[in-house]
């Protein structure tokens, strides 16, 4: 990649965001990072400050740092907190990518963007399948990045990452479990691990891989398409839990509130992806001990 080459990354200092900063910096992109905080150089990367969901300030960022290619992975990804404040995570997931993509319009109509959505969005055309407010919120953000692409001619490309797991800060279950067992190994916690269901079953992949399935799609992703960026593999709660007692020396009581219901599941492909080159290639195992050891270190810090 031309070292000239210009990349937006929203949502810089997030979990996805920090792998994305890296992995691009490395492979040559001219990276302006994106986040809430104050704007600073480090690394090699331009960091700036805006709020997404301000209109005028989007248009300023998008003016001051005119770039070719954006990664918008910025937004509010908690179930929960989507309950309590409904229209914020519309605000913040929705609004802010439109006033994102329609500032890049107005600046640079040839911008290359990936919008990065969820798998927990629905069907839009079976309301009846909606299961939460943050469901929604991803949904109508897809669906304005299409929009876009079709109505401008826009070249915005949509991922739809399943759950993304790996070193670093995350409120993802598997982030959540590591965090338990360290203290469970500094003798923190009481040796228990509770869960709901260990019948639960996702996938999972390793949020290093993701980062080069945007890579992928920045390059080859058609405009107006959904990729649907995942393992292929679903795992179980208890095959999760069984990959961390393998790792570490520590004997810990399991608890689960329910034992014999299955959960639907939705199944993803990534077979899209797959066609222009991309797979995952972080075992799953690594993932977990790569996990692991990132809370065994940072709770020394």
């Amino acid at each position: 990649m031309n070292q000239n080459t210009k990349l937006l990354i929203t949502g810089a200092s997030g979990f996805t965001g920090y792998h994305a900063c890296k992995h691009f910096l490395e492979v040559g992109f001219d990276i302006t990072a994106v986040t809430n905080k104050n704007s600073f150089d480090h690394n090699g990367i331009k960091w700036e400050q805006c709020d997404l969901s301000n209109k005028e300030n989007v248009k300023k960022l998008v003016k001051k740092t005119k770039p070719q290619y954006a990664l918008h992975l910025a937004g509010q990804n908690h179930v929960g907190q989507s309950w309590l404040d409904p229209i914020s995570s519309i605000e913040i997931n929705s609004m802010s990518t439109a006033y994102l993509i329609d500032a890049l319009r107005q600046e640079n109509p040839s911008c290359k963007i990936i919008v990065v959505g969820s798998a927990l969005q629905f069907d839009p055309a079976s309301i009846s399948t909606l299961t939460h407010p943050y469901s929604l919120s991803k949904t109508i953000q897809v669906l304005i990045a299409q929009a876009w692409a079709v109505l401008y001619n826009m070249n915005i490309v949509v991922a739809k990452p399943s759950n993304l797991i790996g070193p670093g800060f995350s409120k993802g279950v598997c982030s959540i479990f590591a965090q338990k067992i360290v203290d469970m190994e500094e003798e923190k916690a009481e040796k228990v691990l509770e869960v709901y269901s260990l019948n639960a079953k996702r996938d999972f992949l390793d949020v290093r891989d993701a980062v080069r399935a945007y890579n992928t799609l920045l390059i080859k992703g058609k405009p107006g398409e959904i990729y649907e960026v995942a393992s292929g593999q679903s795992r179980s709660l208890e095959e999760i839990i069984n990959g961390f007692r393998s790792i570490t020396n520590i004997d810990f009581e399991l608890r689960s509130q329910v034992n014999d219901q299955v959960e639907k599941h939705t199944e993803i492909s990534s077979s899209k992806l797959i066609d222009l080159g991309w797979k995952p290639s972080i075992p799953f195992g690594t993932s977990l001990r790569d996990i692991l050891n990132f809370y065994r270190t940072t709770t020394h810090e």
